[in-house]
């Protein structure tokens, strides 16, 4: 008996300690997917992208296959910045938008702008800015609905300049002015829509005060390095000299634009208004000349992206010798793992068997050997007795299930046509309450109206009609006779709950259609469907309930 002790107690030790061991293995395991996943960013930051890549690829394999949905989000944004980097923006949109998934399905608005704002700039830079335009005022609603207002003047900054690029000059003036109050913790982002606002009046016609801005901006702005500022203030200030047909002062910050080391993008800018200060000033070979440059600027450019797409296909190169090392690595710990199970289990097999032969023993001694046979016939007939009154009980109770399933069933469907009276009951009054409506409104427009007592009368008794709280008291009784307790428990379970709110909801329950409640509230499919979704908000009910469903349990 003691052995039998003893080998139970080890045995429940040792499960005990491999659970354990598997759990602590488990958390060590986020906490390596963490750290590849801060590495991979640092990386990033450093200009490292292949070994940024590398981090992150292995860290998006551990959270797919733990299911980490935070991990594998936080390691596919990020892996989507390193293809940007590398001018790669296919594979860059193809990680946001896996990322933009995961953010939608199972975490929270934060991260959902986050990706929003990455795949709009990603269109800005192909100036695709249609698209740019979409994904920003996306991330735009969501910041204002959750009141994140630093964040949506950011947005708005992107808005603004998506406008500019279109030529809407007067709508990126609209997104500027409203993102300014909203950054002003945000300095480097506050001038930059200060920048924005020079080039719409820049655009606009308005040179002399683009240039008072402008120059106003460059002593008073921080730091003029920050996404090129001062740069562009120059080109805002030049091309506004220009303008003006300022020749010799237009000339001059053009020179400051490329003491500034600037981008090939503002080479290319610079260039073309020297080409237009030596058109006009007629230097036509020098006018030749930086229209030649421009050229060049773009053959550069080009070859540096050439270069760029060279060094991209050696990182992928890279990438998919480490996935597939990863592979590899994965089925020799998949077979090692295998093989310690399966030694695990011969030892708890084996255990066992130890276990119930020992116990089998025990049994065998304590048998007693004088038990008669009388007293064995005894406990037979008293256990076939009792087996005889399980299954009449069990008869009895599998008949009365029946019987209170059926009489379920037929209660339920005479609250479906209760319901369904109620539902054709309630349409006729929506429908004779917007009849109403119509004929009064018509009336109304008739110029004898006034005119006519009698007429006036007629449309007061017709108004008298349209009260539509005693029709809504009228249902809501009968409502109650038919569903008992429905509408005590909805308000009980959610008190925050509308008059409206629980009308629309009283709908949903009887099964209407959306066009039907529509109808019902004269309002449009598509204001239902919003209204449905605030209402499950409301309730702090997932977006993938089913409403009707919930409420059915409800009752």
């Amino acid at each position: 008996m003691l052995k039998i002790k003893y080998l139970l107690r080890f045995l429940f030790l040792f499960t005990f300690l491999l659970l354990h061991n598997k759990s602590v293995a488990q958390e060590n395991t986020k906490k390596v997917c963490d750290d590849l996943i801060e590495k991979g960013k640092a990386a990033l930051r450093n200009n490292q992208y292949s070994h940024s890549l590398q981090l992150l690829t292995n860290a998006l394999s551990i959270a797919q296959k733990n299911d980490w949905k935070k991990q594998e989000f936080t390691a596919l944004n990020n892996i989507g910045a390193n293809y940007y980097m590398l001018l790669e923006y296919g594979e860059a949109l193809s990680n946001y938008l896996d990322a933009y998934k995961i953010a939608m399905n199972t975490l929270g608005y934060k991260e959902e702008m986050a990706v929003l704002n990455n795949i709009a700039i990603l269109y800005f830079e192909e100036e695709d800015f249609d698209n740019a335009d979409e994904y920003f005022k996306k991330a735009y609603k969501i910041a204002k609905e959750q009141k994140e207002w630093e964040k949506a003047g950011l947005y708005a900054v992107n808005l603004g300049n998506s406008a500019n690029g279109t030529g809407k000059y007067s709508l990126g003036r609209k997104y500027f002015n409203e993102a300014i109050p909203l950054l002003t913790e945000k300095k480097e982002f506050l001038s930059l829509a200060k920048v924005g606002l020079c080039v719409s009046d820049l655009h606009e016609g308005k040179p002399q005060q683009a240039i008072k801005s402008a120059e106003q901006l460059l002593t008073t702005t921080e730091s003029l390095d920050f996404n090129e500022t001062g740069i562009l203030l120059y080109t805002v200030i030049s091309k506004a000299y220009l303008k003006e047909n300022r020749l010799e002062k237009a000339l001059e910050f053009v020179n400051k634009i490329f003491a500034g080391n600037p981008s090939h993008k503002m080479k290319v800018e610079a260039f073309s208004v020297l080409s237009e200060i030596n058109f006009r000033s007629k230097k036509y070979d020098a006018a030749l000349q930086y229209k030649d440059s421009i050229i060049a600027a773009n053959k550069e450019l080009e070859k540096i992206k050439n270069n760029q797409l060279y060094e991209n296909s050696k990182v992928k190169l890279g990438i998919e010798n480490y996935k597939n090392e990863l592979v590899v690595n994965e089925a020799r710990l998949s077979s090692e793992r295998r093989l310690f199970y399966s030694i695990i289990a011969v030892i708890l097999i084996v255990v066992a068997c130890i276990v119930w032969s020992l116990r089998s023993l025990s049994v065998k001694h304590k048998q007693n050997k004088i038990i008669a046979e009388r007293d064995k016939q005894i406990l037979e007939l008293e256990l076939t007795k009792k087996q005889n009154e399980s299954l009449l009980l069990e008869k009895q109770f599998t008949e009365n299930q029946t019987s209170l399933l059926l009489e379920q069933e037929r209660l339920k469907n005479e609250i479906e046509v209760r319901n369904r009276k109620l539902s054709a009951k309630a349409l006729y009054l929506s429908g004779r309450n917007q009849m109403l409506e119509d004929i009064v409104s018509e009336l109304s427009r008739l110029a004898q109206i006034s005119e006519s007592k009698a007429l006036l009368n007629h449309m007061e008794t017709l108004k008298n009609h349209l009260d539509l709280n005693n029709d809504w008291k009228d249902f809501v009784t009968h409502f109650e006779e038919v569903n008992q307790g429905f509408l005590k428990a909805l308000k009980e379970r959610h008190p925050n709950l509308s008059a409206n709110d629980i009308r629309y909801v009283s709908y949903v329950y009887m099964n209407l259609s959306s066009k039907e409640i529509a109808t019902m509230f004269n309002i449009s499919q598509d204001s239902s469907r919003k209204r449905k979704e605030r209402i499950i908000t409301k309730m702090e009910l997932s977006n993938s309930v089913n409403l009707y469903n919930y409420l059915a349990l409800l009752s």
